[in-house]
């Protein structure tokens, strides 16, 4: 017997099509509708601080080294070979302790030649001098025989006078003796004219030839410091702290030979960058940090030129130096350049620039949660910076460096 099947009825089926699809969409609208999960950031490698209202200090921090305060540099001052290093560096020394000594056979000749060269000006010096004074002298005797020639004519014409009064004497015999008495007279006058010219000409040689003398006794003198100076002394008292020769190494006129120094009086010079030196200036405080200690100090000079992108700052240390605290030992110096009353500030994040406006994390009151924040930053110190608007007292922000995480705006901590 045939059973007759109906067939199954389509509606059903269109309706529970039709369900599926609007089912699929409310879940995909639903889905695009929830926000993304944000990345995950483990606290622990997180720096976190808080907002505060304060006094901020700005500080500027440099390395840098200590220094002498007073420092010698022996200099050559003249050429020579060396010849012995009795003192090596390290050494105590007094201002005549004898460092090297040099040797040059061509200063010891010069020495040599310069007193030669003086002992013959001052020889020929006397010889001028003996024969000056003997011309003048036979000039004075001539000068004497003219005048007692003189005086003899004159008395020839007196005496031609009266006996032409009495008629005794002829006329030629008068105008002879008159003329004998004014040759004489002319003589007189040439002598004394010549005795004042050689008096005269006698100082002047003399003063020449003298001077001549004091220069050849400069020379000597000059010549006797060149070949001491080959023996070469500190010069002051302190530490020996550079001598670099070696025996039979031959230097210069000019070259530094040693370096002394005191090395109870040391000073800090400080390598500021260019960009944070313009807010330096002398009499700041300074502590220096000689990693066995802090000396305070303050800024007593400041280098007017830069170099290599730094600005040499000088600090005179008014506390007592650590045990072990040597010239040329590296330091750390903070400067404290001016104190910013009732401001709010926080730890410097990492790229912080001052004057500037960045984006951090601020993190929720449950501190699970971080939010990306424009912050407009002011004045800006070496770990803290004033915060001048997007934030306020007691919120915390993520100070450490975040740029993995640029493109989200949140982020989770866990």
């Amino acid at each position: 017997m045939d059973i007759i099947r109906t067939p199954p009825r389509r509606t059903r089926r269109y309706w529970l099509a039709t369900a599926g699809v609007v089912a699929l969409a409310s879940a995909t609208l639903a889905v695009s509708r929830l926000e993304s999960r944000p990345p995950s950031v483990e606290r622990g490698t997180l720096m976190i601080d808080s907002v505060r209202r304060g006094t901020m200090l700005r500080q500027v921090r440099a390395p840098g080294t200590l220094v002498p305060e007073h420092v010698r540099f022996i200099s050559a001052l003249t050429a020579g070979r060396v010849e012995q290093l009795p003192i090596r560096p390290g050494a105590r020394v007094t201002p005549s302790t004898e460092l090297l000594e040099l040797s040059n056979p061509d200063v010891q000749l010069e020495a040599l030649t310069a007193q030669q060269q003086l002992a013959a000006a001052q020889a020929q010096l006397i010889t001028n001098q003996a024969q000056l004074e003997n011309e003048q002298l036979t000039a004075r005797g001539q000068l004497a025989t003219a005048i007692a020639d003189s005086a003899n004519a004159a008395r020839r014409s007196a005496t031609a006078d009266a006996l032409d009064r009495k008629g005794f004497a002829g006329r030629m015999e008068v105008d002879s003796a008159h003329e004998r008495m004014h040759e004489a007279a002319e003589r007189v006058a040439a002598a004394r004219q010549q005795v004042q010219v050689l008096t005269t000409s006698l100082g002047e040689q003399l003063a020449v030839q003298r001077q001549q003398v004091d220069r050849l006794k400069a020379i000597v003198e000059f010549q006797a410091q060149r070949v001491a100076s080959m023996h070469v002394v500190a010069g002051d008292s302190g530490v020996l702290e550079e001598l670099s020769l070696q025996l039979g190494q031959w230097v210069t006129p000019g070259t530094v030979l040693a370096k002394v120094a005191q090395p109870g009086k040391l000073k800090a010079v400080l390598k500021v960058p260019e960009t944070q030196a313009k807010d330096v200036a002398a009499g700041q405080v300074v502590a220096v940090d000689t990693r066995n200690g802090v000396v305070p100090g303050r800024v007593t000079r400041i280098d007017p030129s830069v170099q290599n992108g730094t600005v040499n700052v000088e600090v005179g240390l008014e506390g007592q130096l650590p045990a072990g605290a040597r010239a040329d030992l590296s330091v750390d110096g903070t400067i404290e350049i001016e104190r910013l009353d009732n401001v709010l500030y926080v730890g410097r994040p990492a790229f912080a620039q001052p004057d500037a406006s960045v984006g951090l994390f601020k993190l929720d009151s449950r501190g699970t949660t971080a939010v990306r924040q424009t912050v407009t930053f002011g004045s800006a110190s070496v770990t803290t910076i004033e915060v001048r608007g997007g934030l306020k007292a007691g919120d915390r922000v993520i100070i450490s460096d975040m740029s993995a995480w640029d493109n989200a705006n949140k982020v989770r901590i866990e």
